[in-house]
C-alpha cells in the first residue's frame, strides 16, 4: 500500500540502541514545545501484545511464522482499535511516538522466517512521516543488554543480532518516498541523540 501516516515517529534500532529512551526524550522535548504528543510501542501492553512477550521471554515456545503472524495481528490492533488506536489518536491531532513499529518485524522475524512472507504480513500497514533508526554497533548493543544484568529475550545474542542489522540495512534502502528517515549515530551520548533528532522532527513536521 505504502501510504503514509503524517504525525506519526517510529524509534527503530538493535536491543540496546537505545530507542526507549529517546522515546521518553522526545516526548519531553514536544510538550515543552507546545504539541500533544501519544508515546506507545511494540509489542503493546494489550491482550496480543502481551503474548507475544510471553513468547519474547521464552515463557512458551511456537513458531517462528505464528510469532510473525502474532506481531502483525499486534500491530493491526495496534493502529486501527477504537479505544486508543494510533490512527485514532493521529486523527485526533495527536503527535504519536512509536518504540518500534513493523521495521522491527521485518529486521527480526525476517532472519529466521522467509523474509518476503514477513514482508507479506505486513504490507497493508501504513509507513510512517518520521522513521528514526538510532544505528549502534552490534556488540555495543550486546554490551548495554548485558550490563542491565536481567534475563535476556529470545533475540538478544550477538549472531543474532547481527543478521538483524543485516536485515534493517535491506530495509531501510527500500523506504517508499514520502518516509523521512533519520539515521543517528548511536554510539553518541544520550543529549546528543535527542538534540538530532529534535531538530530532524520540528523540520520535518514544521514545528
Amino acid at each position: 500500500m505504502n501510504n503514509i501516516l503524517n504525525n506519526f515517529i517510529v524509534l527503530e534500532g538493535l536491543d540496546g540502541a537505545g530507542t526507549t529512551t529517546q522515546l521518553k526524550k522526545l516526548k519531553i522535548e514536544l510538550e515543552n514545545l507546545g504539541k500533544s504528543v501519544y508515546t506507545t510501542n511494540e509489542p503493546t501492553s494489550r491482550p496480543i501484545g502481551k503474548l507475544v512477550r510471553t513468547v519474547l521471554a521464552g515463557d512458551f515456545k511456537t513458531t517462528d511464522l505464528a510469532l510473525a503472524r502474532l506481531y502483525s495481528a499486534d500491530r493491526d490492533d495496534h493502529l486501527f482499535n477504537t479505544e486508543d488506536g494510533v490512527v485514532k489518536q493521529v486523527n485526533n491531532n495527536k503527535i504519536v511516538i512509536s518504540d518500534r513499529y513493523f521495521y522491527s518485524s521485518l529486521a527480526y522475524q525476517g532472519v529466521n522466517c522467509d523474509f518476503d512472507k514477513v514482508v507479506e504480513l505486513n504490507a497493508d500497514f501504513p509507513h510512517p512521516q518520521v522513521l528514526i533508526y538510532i544505528q549502534t554497533p552490534t556488540e555495543e548493543c550486546v554490551s548495554r543488554i548485558d550490563k542491565r544484568g536481567e534475563k535476556k529475550e529470545i533475540f538478544e545474542k550477538l549472531d543474532f543480532l547481527t543478521k538483524v542489522n543485516d536485515n534493517y540495512n535491506k530495509v531501510l534502502e527500500t523506504l517508499p518516498e514520502g518516509v523521512n528517515l533519520v539515521k543517528i549515530d548511536g554510539t553518541k551520548s544520550i543529549d546528543e541523540i535527542t538534540a538530532i533528532m529534535l531538530e530532524e522532527v520540528r523540520n520535518i513536521l514544521d514545528i
